[in-house]
């Protein structure tokens, strides 16, 4: 097998990779039937001299490849027909942005092996940059914050060198008697709980969040979808039933509303699932929360002031709640301030790529060089032979819906 590492073609540019150059010489000891060649890059944050004193073949050409590597998504005169590819499509949600890139997969007739759907037989998750995104995501939460209410000024996250200088940033950082919502309990919830732990700020229940209005340190709560989802018939929650209907529950979020001072939104969300408030319950003057740091960053989804997505060079603006207007970021007290970067790994591109690297090598690799007889690829393969595959056939409205 010849595995061929993309060069990022998307904009704003992408500085991460699948593999470190460390990366393919450990490939390709622990399978011998491996060859990798990586396409030239100038932005990669790992060079092409760093490839090739690691011994792995640099060339532009990747057409004799069997599997070709990236991280986002692929542009669409690039692909080569027939071929396998890895890369996060952005397609599973049907995201309206991303239609004309699956139709040219299917043209192509491209086996398209999505990153977002690898799971385990648990069907859970076993890759991604979701810990990168969380960590990242809250250090801008904090940023942000800070600059608001004018309290410290925290180095822009990118310009940090790696991870442990973004951490020793926030140790012992004096914030103020501040009440800070965590909402997710995947990987993107648990980067951005290990930064807030630098600090350190201590955690508490939801019982004690919601006790007391007002606090003497900074606190922080962690909510799973049972914290803030309810049935509509008022029956007990059933993690497992809200993920296969979602559309059977309602909202409880508003009661955290008067409570908190930064959202950090780390959980996934469906678009059949509940928000976590609208856009008229932000007018209300209880509702209190005026720095929302939104890591997931669906656009006008669970949270309805993020409108489009920040960029790492610009990464807040202000959502003026009475208009729905987007405003220069810190241009009112009246205003929420958002940070919305949508790709927030790409702000520690080292760190994050060789920690996805690592997990592809132990818990990707094996199956694609062998029998997948757990089904990882199978299951998230969305199209082959230019069709879409069983678990994908949902998208084929997605697919047939017209210009």
């Amino acid at each position: 097998m010849k595995i061929g590492i993309l060069r990022e073609g998307k904009q704003p540019p992408d500085k991460r990779v699948p593999f470190s150059p460390e990366q393919c010489t450990q490939i390709t000891g622990k399978f011998p039937q491996v060859e990798i060649v990586v396409q030239p890059s100038q932005i990669r944050c790992f060079s092409d001299d760093e490839y090739l004193m690691a011994g792995v073949t640099v060339q532009e050409d990747l057409s004799n490849c069997d599997v070709l590597m990236g991280v986002k998504e692929v542009i669409l005169q690039d692909l080569i027909p027939e071929k396998t590819y890895f890369f996060f499509s952005h397609t599973i949600k049907k995201q309206v942005y991303n239609r004309k890139l699956l139709l040219e997969v299917v043209r192509k007739r491209i086996r398209l092996i999505d990153y977002e759907a690898l799971t385990g037989k648990d069907h859970m998750r076993i890759i991604g940059f979701g810990r990168f995104a969380g960590l990242v995501g809250a250090y801008n939460g904090l940023m942000t914050f800070g600059k608001r209410n004018r309290l410290f000024d925290l180095k822009l996250a990118h310009e940090c060198d790696d991870l442990q200088e973004l951490k020793n940033n926030v140790v012992g950082l004096k914030l103020p008697a501040l009440k800070i919502v965590v909402t997710g309990g995947g990987r993107v919830a648990g980067g951005a709980i290990e930064l807030l732990r630098e600090i350190p700020v201590r955690q508490v229940s939801v019982e004690e969040y919601l006790l007391h209005n007002s606090v003497d340190e900074p606190v922080f709560v962690q909510l799973n979808p049972e914290d803030y989802n309810l049935h509509n018939e008022n029956k007990p929650f059933d993690l497992l039933h809200f993920f296969n209907h979602p559309s059977e529950y309602k909202g409880n979020f508003q009661r955290f509303c008067s409570q908190t001072d930064l959202l950090i939104g780390a959980a996934f969300w469906d678009p059949k699932a509940p928000v976590l408030f609208t856009s008229e319950e932000m007018k209300s003057p209880d509702f209190r929360i005026r720095v929302i740091a939104d890591i997931t960053c669906d656009i006008e989804g669970s949270i309805p002031s993020t409108k489009k997505a920040s960029t790492i060079a610009d990464p807040v603006y202000d959502y003026n709640p009475e208009t729905s207007d987007l405003q220069q970021a810190y241009s009112s007290e009246k205003n929420i301030t958002v940070m919305a970067v949508d790709n927030l790994p790409c702000e520690l591109p080292k760190d994050a790529s060789l920690d996805f690297g690592y997990n592809l090598i132990e818990k990707v690799l094996p199956h694609l060089m062998g029998a997948d007889e757990e089904g990882v690829i199978k299951r998230a393969t969305i199209t082959e032979n230019g069709t879409l595959t069983e678990h994908f056939i949902y998208l084929s409205d997605y697919l047939s819906e017209k210009e």
